[in-house]
């Protein structure tokens, strides 16, 4: 009888412990982006776009009353540490899904690690690799680098320019970009008389530049996220060379433009709108929300809003809406999130599928240029 009363009293001890015990009260989002380092530009304002969205969340309430937990980790734009930083954050902190990494190398170094755990990845990359083939939880919010070669070379015909040279640089991004570029130049009249890859920590591209003034092209194609980019720029200008340079989508933060100072007037590159909200028509279906974010943005760090916080912006946005849709199942919000329709983000107009982990198509993209030190629109 004591043993029957003393199981009975355990269990009523054990079943009040339970039912005191508080449910998951957050939601744990895990972020792999490059805060520091060579692609800081891209990652650091991602950190601070979805620190800012996840405590304005958190201070309405959060979603259905869990509030949003973020676990960030910053990779430095290194393929092993976004690898070792996926395996804790899926293994070991058992988050609810991943947005990032910033960089495409380090995405493609972490996509087969996302599939195998089921955790929803919702990159912040370009290259098309990432979702071509397609993996079921794998998602990303940059517009294709396709669309943004196939935009250059619209341009160019416009231009009346069919020689090019072109620049990239040895990562992930670089190597998808080139081979962008050469497989869409032949379909738009464009010969590639030479290409050059160079490593992206450079600090002078002298060398580069030079063979592309002696190959006589027409124009320059420089394909890179590092600060690079500023310095393929002034390194042509220096030697005298005064054909057009056109950029990738990497270009989209001012800082480069910045850094390139006089020589990066006049150069072309695709972008997301962000970058040029205040300058489009009211009738634009994205002005209000770039508009909305970008002040946002503006106002809390004191610093000019890039496209590369918008991927952030579009990656959180995005996981939101569908837990907002589907509840806290993993599976459902998946499925949310791949069968999205006109969703407004930063980057263009979401429309996602079975098919298309992207959703985003070629006007996605408008052609900027740098003028009087700023990005404005080409067509301007």
């Amino acid at each position: 009888m004591k043993i029957i009363r003393l199981a009975v009293l355990t269990s009523f001890i054990f079943a009040t412990i339970v039912a005191s015990a508080p449910a998951a009260d957050t939601i744990k989002i895990g972020a792999i982006l490059a805060e520091t380092g060579p692609a800081s530009f891209l990652g650091a304002p991602e950190v601070k776009t979805i620190r800012m969205l996840a405590d304005d969340i958190n201070a309405k309430g959060g979603i259905g009353g869990r509030k949003l937990e973020l676990i960030i980790k910053d990779s430095g734009a290194s393929p092993e540490k976004a690898i070792s930083f996926a395996k804790q954050l899926i293994e070991e902190e058992k988050v609810f899904a991943i947005i990032g990494p910033s960089t495409s190398g380090e995405t493609m170094a972490i996509k087969n690690i996302a599939e195998e755990g089921k955790t929803i990845l919702l990159s912040c990359a370009a290259a098309e690799v990432i979702v071509n083939p397609i993996a079921k939880y794998v998602f990303k919010v940059a517009p294709k680098d396709s669309y943004a070669a196939e935009k250059i070379y619209h341009q160019m015909k416009k231009m009346g320019i069919s020689k090019i040279g072109v620049l990239s640089s040895n990562t992930g991004f670089g190597k998808a970009g080139k081979e962008q570029l050469e497989k869409f130049a032949p379909e738009h009249g464009i010969t590639i008389v030479l290409s050059e890859v160079y490593d992206k920590s450079a600090t002078d591209l002298t060398a580069e530049v030079t063979k592309m003034k002696g190959a006589g092209v027409q124009a320059i194609v420089n394909w890179s996220i590092e600060p690079a980019q500023a310095i393929v720029l002034k390194n042509a200008r220096q030697i005298g060379l005064t054909v057009p340079v056109f950029q990738s989508h990497g270009f989209a933060n001012i800082q480069y433009a910045r850094a390139a100072g006089a020589a990066a007037e006049g150069v072309i590159f695709p972008a997301s709108r962000i970058v040029v909200a205040d300058l489009l028509s009211d009738r634009n279906p994205q002005k209000s929300v770039l508009v909305d974010y970008k002040k946002k943005y503006e106002s809390k760090f004191k610093e000019e809003v890039s496209t590369f916080g918008g991927h952030g912006y579009d990656a959180l946005m995005i996981l939101t809406r569908a837990i907002q849709t589907a509840g806290d199942d993993r599976e459902k919000v998946r499925s949310a999130i791949e069968n999205l329709k006109g969703f407004v983000g930063t980057a263009g107009v979401f429309n996602l599928s079975p098919t298309d982990h992207n959703g985003l198509d070629i006007d996605a993209f408008a052609m900027l240029t740098v003028k009087d030190g700023k990005f404005a629109l080409l067509e301007k």
